[in-house]
Formats: structure tokens, C-alpha cells, sequence
């Protein structure tokens, strides 16, 4: 795995800037904030969704695992700016621990 140096997200993984609207809506699965790592991934925008979903530790299928929010109001939640990361296009995951570990690729089942 590379490691980035000095670069934003977006940089280091060649894509062109995808900016959220700070009233586009996400999904966050509130209730699993603050046990582990944040795992992030982005399908495409529709209907006023910005297509990213984030949630810490284990997934959940459960139909209300997510809450709907702004993303202007993501820095409520979650403490570690994730602005860069949004910022990466559909098709995208990542997992951070918000400290040293960092992993971005891209998932063509996101996009199909």
C-alpha cells in the first residue's frame, strides 16, 4: 500500500475532486460512532443524496442502521475532519482509525 506524503485524497489516488454540497444529504450510522475504525463508501448522488454512507465498526443491513444528515453537520458526530475523503468520487471507500492508519481504493460495485 502506498503511502501518502503530502498530498490530498484526491492526489494521491489520481481522481478529480467530487466536492459535497453542504446540503447534500449522507447516511451515518450514529448509533456506531466511537467503536472503531470509520469505514466510508460512496455510491452515486440521487435524489439530493450525496451517496456516502459512513459507519464505525461492524456493518449492520438493518433498515435503520443509517440516519440521514447534512454534511454540514458531519463534524457533530465525528470529531476527525473527513472533508478530503468526501471529496473522493463514486466508487470510493476508505478506513481510517483517525491517528496512522489510512486506506482509499476504489470498488466497482459501488457504481454498478
Amino acid at each position: 500500500m502506498e503511502i501518502r506524503k503530502n498530498k490530498t485524497i484526491c492526489e494521491w489516488q489520481g481522481v478529480i475532486p467530487s466536492n459535497p454540497d453542504e446540503k447534500s444529504i449522507i447516511g451515518l450510522a450514529i448509533e456506531s460512532l466511537n467503536e472503531g475504525i470509520i469505514h466510508g463508501l460512496r455510491h452515486p448522488s440521487e435524489n439530493g443524496s450525496h451517496g456516502w454512507y459512513i459507519w464505525c465498526g461492524d456493518y449492520s443491513d438493518s433498515n435503520d442502521f443509517f440516519k440521514p444528515i447534512y454534511t454540514e453537520h458531519l463534524s457533530d458526530y465525528i470529531k476527525i475532519d473527513l472533508t478530503e475523503y468526501l471529496d473522493l468520487p463514486p466508487g470510493y471507500r476508505f478506513l481510517i482509525d483517525g491517528n496512522n492508519y489510512e486506506d482509499v481504493w476504489f470498488d466497482k460495485t459501488l457504481i454498478q
